[in-house]
């Protein structure tokens, strides 16, 4: 998301203050509507700011300016669905940005997911803004997190996203909304001929790029520095910030990249234009609206609802020929990507074991049995690779062929180019207040609420002391990162860059520090079985 300030240190008049409370109270009320204000000689104060599109009226709490549903971009209805995001419609007055936006249409996918918009709507283009209190202090680093949820479900909205404790650490944080599944990914023959590039699907990633470009235009306004932004996100996120690192239309924007698990270089990364094509056309027939008109004609709900039907295809990221101009391994191999300071990484149990062996008991026997199933006349090979304890090899081999080896890859070529840091996360959540066991490794998505210090918003987990210290390593990690594009600091154990002789991966956990994983020949042997792929 994005932000935009106040001028420094400007405060009114107790009578222009009693004018504001009013004008806050009436907006409330509909946090998405521009109210007018009656004007006033005074200068406006901290909260008030000038963005695109006129004036967004925050909130302070806590020494921290919080500035939430900010539109970034005209609503994507009518004839601007399945088109790139075009210029904010102004408003006049003061908007009231004391509530999120809508979040964008989306299927109930995951029971982790926490949302606080007021509602759905294919208007949810909306980025907010946590940004110190204090106006004065200008050139701070800025944060842009991208939710996870597969491209499919997410919101700017989620508690473990919040950006007031990045805020309190001297940076200019912010979360955006992005158009999800059929809403963002979807192409189709009509929509390539109709533009003028030639292409079509990746609406998310382009509202992805164009609520950076607001954030170079808007943010020194809430004191953050338009050429220090950091790009983070994780799972989905995470490949959303590989695909901007390689996205024509985003150079320039930011200076620094975070990936929590994920990218575009997996075996899941992009589909070919004409793929992606097929797929939107089968959709159209499967929701019998065969032209673009008709489709543009039916209710956001009524895709929505199609969009789980059986044989409804899985919208994601397309090589489009425009925002993925070609292969994303090509491009980073050829270093082609943005050169920026990168550190990424992923979690210990990204995928359990069940995940290759399925209901079968975690023996050799039987790992044997699925490495044959799954490799064929290659299953001595991935066997020699994944040669330890049957449990934590099919675990790894699990996460690797779902998300770790795309990450890796990731990593291993950007690291040619750029300063880049990897971590592994292995620290488990606890137990649950309503008792249910701590879990056995750290899940997919386990590290957000550390990485953003926000255990204090999961009141799910009875959260200890050692998890309070790994959440101040992981920020201290994180702040320092996005500061000065290094991670290291005081207090913190020395993280070595990945391209350091071994000991050069940081484990974080209670006791964190560098180790060598020793799982290059694991890596290896995926991309033999890529190169193999037709």
């Amino acid at each position: 998301m994005m932000i935009r300030t106040a001028s420094a240190g400007l405060v009114l008049a107790a009578a222009t203050m009693a004018t504001t409370a009013a004008t806050n109270a009436a907006t409330e009320a509909a946090p998405n509507a521009a109210t007018t204000a009656a004007p006033t000689a005074h200068a406006a104060p901290a909260t008030i700011v000038q963005v695109d599109g006129g004036r967004i009226e925050g909130t302070l709490e806590d020494g921290i300016r919080a500035f939430k549903g900010i539109p970034y971009a005209a609503a994507p209805v009518g004839t601007l669905r399945w088109q790139a995001p075009q210029p904010v419609q102004p408003w006049t007055g003061v908007r009231s940005a004391g509530a999120f936006g809508n979040r964008c249409m989306q299927l109930p996918l995951y029971s982790d997911m926490v949302f606080r918009a007021a509602g759905m709507s294919e208007d949810c283009l909306f980025l907010n803004v946590w940004a110190p209190a204090d106006a004065t202090r200008k050139k701070l680093p800025v944060l842009v997190y991208f939710y996870g949820g597969g491209l499919q479900t997410g919101d700017g909205s989620e508690p473990r996203y919040e950006g007031a404790a990045m805020a309190k650490a001297g940076i200019v944080a912010l979360t955006v909304n992005y158009r999800l599944g059929v809403f963002g990914f979807f192409a189709h023959p009509e929509l390539t001929a109709a533009s003028p590039d030639k292409a079509s699907g990746n609406y998310g990633l382009l509202d992805q790029s164009a609520a950076l470009r607001w954030v170079k235009r808007n943010i020194a306004a809430f004191g953050g520095d338009p050429d220090q932004v950091t790009i983070a996100g994780e799972s989905a996120g995470s490949f959303s910030v590989s695909a901007q690192m390689v996205m024509p239309m985003s150079r320039g924007l930011f200076a620094r990249a975070i990936g929590e698990s994920g990218s575009i270089l997996g075996g899941r990364g992009t589909t070919p234009l004409a793929r992606a094509e097929e797929q939107g056309t089968a959709f159209a027939r499967l929701v019998e609206a065969p032209t673009l008109n008709d489709l543009r004609a039916l209710p956001a709900d009524r895709l929505l609802e199609a969009a789980r039907m059986p044989g409804a295809p899985w919208f994601g990221i397309v090589q489009d020929g425009h925002a993925i101009e070609r292969a994303p391994r090509d491009t980073f191999a050829t270093g082609r990507q943005a050169r920026v300071p990168l550190l990424a990484g992923w979690n210990s149990a990204e995928q359990g074991a069940a995940g290759v062996l399925g209901q079968d008991a975690p023996t050799r026997e039987n790992f044997q049995a699925a490495l044959r199933r799954l490799y064929g006349n290659d299953a001595a090979e991935a066997a020699r690779v994944y040669d330890y304890d049957v449990s934590d090899a099919a675990r790894d081999l699990a996460g690797d062929r779902w998300i770790v080896h795309g990450t890796w890859k990731w990593i291993d070529l950007h690291a040619k180019t750029a300063p880049t840091w990897r971590y592994y996360y292995s620290r488990p959540r606890p137990a649950t207040v309503d008792g249910k066991p701590a879990a056995t490794g750290a899940a997919h998505s386990a590290e957000i609420e550390y990485a953003m210090n926000n255990l204090a918003g999961n009141p799910v987990y009875r959260w200890s002391d050692d998890d309070r210290q790994v959440s101040r390593t992981l920020h201290g990690y994180f702040v320092n990162f996005i500061q000065h594009g290094d991670p290291n600091g005081k207090g913190l154990p020395k993280w070595p860059r990945v391209t350091d002789p071994a000991p050069n991966v940081m484990r974080i956990d209670v006791q964190s520090g560098a180790y060598d994983p020793r799982d290059r020949a694991r890596f290896e042997f995926h991309d033999r079985q890529a190169d193999r792929q037709p």
